[in-house]
């Protein structure tokens, strides 16, 4: 018995690519004496492996001989054993796979011994009976089999996929052929966002589109993409955020408004960030903050719910329980709670003096022009953050980073802000929404001035947005979600590359 199983980094690839490739001569010979095209395209699969064993998977074998029931599948041969007239070929198509008997005298001798040179990796069609075999296996009694794409590349090895990272990011479609977790984690994405959209609407949200190119980049701090639009003559940037549309369209007239969005900043790259990454912000009239935290609690229970079926995680290891209710914190509750800070929380130079402990790079005189609650944010970034493994609400944050949130009535140097952390890491943000336009517009022109200072992530001016709020915007909340990040907490994923289909990689020399 021979068996088409060995691992192709034991031969050279080049030998084995240039062999894949003199049968493709073969069949192109073929097509031009007119046996046939190369690539045919005119075989129409009927049947799903999936769908076959749910079918056919609690019958016995002598059921399955009395039904008779017959198949159509195609998908790419991963597996393939030769044992002189007879063989095994395991196919798997996008729901898994299936195994296929074929035999020289069911299919014909010549098309059994073409059948023998096929390769790992092929895209192959079958069609023929469905039955168990001695193992129990649910199978395809093939009395026909076609080879529909001739693949040139080999596969990696069959046991184990392949083990460089930075590769399974880059040919994403060889990872999605070898590893079936990550075909899971990617359906379990489809199946979140899908669920999201329809948690959204039985609220009463209007899903609308936005611009991704914008004159002036705003709804976030952060670095944007520049480019240059030939017919405008003019700079633009790409979106860093949807948030300055969404709440025009609350001053137009739509009360509940969201947008699953494509966002850009011109940042670092880590286990935690990817330039292009996805958000799904919304926006509702005659909501506040709290309101907000309620709602986003729910949305990600019915996220976790339909995508992969519990509300009882693990992440690296460590229990993470969405069913139980969402803590809320403020920034100074969470430094007493998590820190031994006591009474020196309210102290600013004990906090100055921790932060420089803590090897804080910004300047000595930046952290003394900061506010008390500036300072508390800091020091909460550096020592709490990381400690919110449970869900958590963290709110008030300081007027002075949170530019377009409205301002507490009771502490007017804190908005009625709020982010959402899980494994210590920032999940969601959002905020009653500011909708003073002349405090607004105030707001804009200290973030130029820190802009003119050398903050390269601050806001700029928007003229129309400030118009717009002058024609009057209800009192609105409005929050932003991370869609990869929630789906690395969902999937267990220890990267945002491994969630995101075609992460941001360097150019291959």
């Amino acid at each position: 018995m021979s068996e088409q199983n060995t691992p192709p980094v034991l031969q050279d690839e080049n030998q084995l690519i240039a062999e894949r490739r003199d049968k493709l001569k073969v069949l192109r010979q073929k097509q031009a004496e007119g046996r046939g095209p190369a690539f045919p395209n005119d075989y129409k699969p009927a049947d799903q492996a999936a769908d076959l064993f749910s079918a056919h998977a609690g019958q016995t074998a002598e059921g399955l001989l009395e039904q008779n029931s017959q198949a159509r599948v195609s998908g790419r041969m991963m597996l393939k054993r030769v044992m002189g007239k007879a063989s095994f070929a395991t196919l798997q198509d996008s729901s898994g796979r299936i195994q296929i008997y074929i035999k020289g005298e069911d299919i014909g001798l010549d098309l059994y011994e073409d059948f023998k040179h096929w390769d790992l990796g092929d895209i192959v069609a079958a069609e023929g009976r469905v039955f168990k075999t001695k193992t129990g296996e649910l199978s395809i009694h093939a009395n026909s089999v076609r080879l529909l794409t001739k693949s040139l590349r080999p596969l990696p090895d069959k046991f184990h996929g392949i083990h460089d990272q930075e590769m399974k990011y880059r040919q994403r479609y060889v990872d999605l052929m070898t590893d079936e977790e990550a075909r899971r984690r990617f359906v379990a994405r489809s199946k979140a966002v899908s669920s999201i959209r329809e948690f959204m609407v039985s609220h009463g949200f209007l899903e609308v589109e936005t611009p991704m190119l914008h004159p002036i980049p705003g709804g976030a701090n952060a670095r944007p993409f520049v480019t240059h639009h030939n017919a405008l003559d003019q700079e633009m940037f790409l979106r860093i955020a949807p948030e300055l549309y969404l709440k025009r369209l609350i001053v137009g007239g739509f009360d509940r408004v969201y947008e699953i969005n494509r966002n850009f900043r011109n940042e670092g790259i880590s286990v935690r960030h990817n330039p292009e990454f996805t958000m799904m912000e919304f926006y509702a009239a005659y909501w506040d903050y709290q309101d907000l935290m309620t709602f986003t609690e729910g949305l990600i229970r019915h996220a976790a719910q339909h995508s992969v079926g519990t509300l009882e995680l693990a992440y690296s290891g460590q229990a993470v329980n969405l069913a139980k209710p969402f803590e809320r914190l403020t920034i100074r509750e969470a430094i007493l709670k998590h820190t031994e800070a006591d009474s020196n929380v309210d102290k600013r130079d004990w906090l100055i003096s921790a932060l420089r402990k803590l090897g804080l790079s910004e300047e000595k005189d930046r952290l003394s022009k900061r506010s008390l609650a500036g300072l508390q944010v800091l020091y909460f970034e550096e020592v709490v953050e990381e400690k919110l493994w449970q869900p958590t609400f963290i709110c008030e944050h300081p007027v002075e980073i949170s530019p377009l949130a409205r301002a507490s009535d009771k502490h007017p140097e804190v908005t009625e802000r709020f982010e959402l952390y899980i494994t210590g890491r920032e999940m969601a943000n959002g905020f009653s929404e500011l909708n003073d336009a002349e405090e607004q517009a105030a707001r804009f022109h200290s973030q130029v001035a820190n802009k003119d200072a050398g903050d390269d992530e601050a806001m700029f001016y928007d003229h129309d947005f400030v118009r717009a709020l002058e024609y009057g915007m209800p009192p609105t909340g409005g929050c932003g979600v991370g869609i990869d990040r929630l789906m690395m907490l969902l999937t267990d994923s220890p990267s945002i590359r491994d969630v995101i289909l075609f992460p941001a990689l360097r150019r291959e020399s």
